[in-house]
């Protein structure tokens, strides 16, 4: 427990280590600074820290003794700035100049650009980004009574090498004896779970506040070992979940005929703007599992809670307006553009792609699973945890737990129906937690046809469902037959997701001579596996005949 994972991102921070007792990695739980001390967010992220810092304009002088370097690398003495959630809540009505909402990007292209002012004195993405660390590590030897010395850090492919020489240099004065590094796509692999034994080409879709990241990477035992990938193309623009927000704020306010200014002069407006588009990212993410939602338009120069005044009130907002405005403003399209490019310059096809990784928040953007679902097929898509893959992933490489945990995620069941009443039944041939491959008839049973509609049944089928399930402490995302999007588990998610995977092939096999419907004895005995190529396959015999109606034989391809 003695190393530390952190995933320093643009929008989002996370630290996490890795749970031998529970052997799987854990996100650090910070409830004085997280997004959400209740954990009842939208978007399932309460754990993880707004990577927004607010300097102190007036520091005391215990705080100001702290900052001395020999003291500062030994003990965390009085503190620098809010971070995370306080510094959001501090700046939300009003604008501070020592407010940084964010300093990833200027930080790994511009470490001494200014991004915001104490006084007279300028603060850099440098300065912005040792404070942030400092009282993040601060929080963490708050929360846990312990100060992170060993740190491994995840680190984007498209950065250059003078955003670690920066982050580098800060830990190491913030007492940090220790730095590694992790590619991000290593993490994400290790943090959805694949296993890295073998060469693999893989797909990563990072789409979170700023931009659009689509990367294609070699991942290989070796390079897995030192955190490296190999790149083998990418793809970036400036686009993202705050370019939506805008799109989504422009909409509201054409409906109501106020249009936005493109570069206000005003700091009121500037103000008012940033307030609206606050509300605009909720109403966003609200739609992304309900129907519609309600935005709460305030008119410029009136205050939040000024609902009363002429021109206030709430505007409907759909997930279908959400849908048009995306499509309107070509952000499908960019990321269809991108795709094609980075696979074009990586000289590979979508069919040589083993695994797809969805990272960031905006991956649940409508439209963005069922665009690669239907590019590069549902078995390949990884995407039930865009915010924690990249920390939970630099845990277990700082852990050194990289051997093979390839494992089937969802249940796999087949339908049948019951005769009285007619509902749906689903029996689990292969439970979620599986290791493949499985022993030769890892699920046999005799079934009896059921012969639905009371006449002889010639062909047997069987129609088999990926079954997302979620519980207390296993919350993720998961994505229906539609291409909507679900939660599953906790307190506010659905139960289960049920999405058919074989309806255009259900068949397997024919009765020769059919089965009458008065006929209960069991006619049929099916088992089922999962090769190592994780196909689950089946194989039927013919009670009455002695036939082998199928032998080992692919059916569908697990997830």
């Amino acid at each position: 427990m003695g190393t530390w994972a952190l995933d320093l991102g643009t929008t989002n921070t996370g630290i996490a280590q890795w749970d031998d007792e529970m052997g799987r990695p854990r996100l650090v739980d910070l409830p004085a600074i997280c997004r959400d001390r209740a954990g009842r967010e939208p978007l399932e992220a309460p754990r993880l820290v707004p990577s927004a810092v607010d300097l102190l304009d007036r520091p005391g002088l215990l705080d100001r003794v702290g900052r001395w370097p020999p003291l500062e690398r030994r003990v965390f003495l009085g503190r620098r700035a809010r971070i995370g959630r306080p510094a959001l809540d501090r700046n939300y009505g009003v604008a501070h100049s020592s407010f940084v909402p964010t300093f990833k990007p200027a930080l790994a292209t511009e470490s001494l650009r200014p991004l915001a002012r104490i006084g007279r004195a300028e603060v850099t993405a440098r300065e912005a980004a040792h404070a942030f660390l400092r009282e993040l590590l601060r929080e963490v030897k708050r929360a846990t009574g312990r100060r992170p010395r060993d740190v491994v850090v995840t680190s984007p492919v498209t950065a250059f090498e003078t955003y670690r020489a920066e982050v580098q240099a800060i830990l190491r004065r913030l007492g940090v004896r220790r730095v590694r590094f992790v590619d991000e796509p290593v993490a994400a692999a290790l943090g959805y779970g694949l296993s890295l034994t073998e060469d693999r080409t893989v797909l990563v879709v990072d789409i979170g506040g700023g931009t659009m990241h689509v990367v294609v990477v070699r991942l290989s035992p070796q390079g897995s070992l030192s955190g490296q990938a190999t790149v083998l193309a990418k793809r970036g623009r400036e686009l993202g979940g705050n370019a939506v927000d805008g799109w989504v704020l422009a909409d509201l306010c054409r409906e109501i005929g106020r249009p936005l200014e493109d570069s206000p002069d005003d700091e009121s407006t500037r103000l008012w703007r940033r307030l609206m588009l606050a509300e605009a990212c909720r109403v966003k993410e609200a739609v992304f599992f309900d129907e519609s939602a309600e935005f709460l338009f305030t008119p410029p120069g009136a205050s939040r809670e000024a609902r009363g005044r002429p021109g206030s009130g709430f505007l409907p907002f759909t997930r279908a307006r959400l849908t048009r405005v995306l499509e309107e403003n070509g952000f499908l399209r960019s990321l269809t553009v991108s795709l094609d490019e980075v696979l074009e310059q990586a000289r590979v096809g979508a069919g040589t792609i083993d695994d797809v990784l969805l990272v960031g928040g905006s991956t649940l953007l409508p439209g963005v699973y069922p665009l690669l679902e239907q590019r590069f097929e549902r078995r390949r898509l990884r995407a039930w945890q865009p915010f924690e893959a990249v920390a939970y992933g630099a845990a277990a490489f700082a852990a050194d737990r990289m051997a093979a945990r390839d494992f089937i995620v969802h249940d796999y069941a087949f339908v049948t129906h019951d005769v009285t009443t007619g509902a749906a039944q689903h029996t689990v041939v292969i439970p979620r937690g599986t290791r493949f491959p499985t022993p030769a008839g890892f699920w046999k049973r005799q079934l009896v046809p059921t012969c639905s509609l009371g006449v002889e049944e010639t062909t047997f089928k069987l129609l088999i469902c990926e079954i997302s399930r979620g519980d207390g402490r296993d919350r993720r995302f998961v994505w229906d037959a539609a291409g909507d999007l679900h939660k599953v588990g906790g307190t506010t998610g659905d139960a289960q997701v049920v999405v058919p995977l074989n309806e255009a092939a259900p068949t397997l096999g024919y009765l020769d001579p059919p089965h009458s419907p008065r006929d209960r004895r069991p006619r049929l005995e099916i088992s089922f596996a999962v090769n190592a190529e994780r196909w689950l396959v089946a194989t039927v015999q013919d009670l009455l005949t002695r036939r082998e109606l199928m032998s080992n034989e692919p059916v569908v391809r697990l997830l």
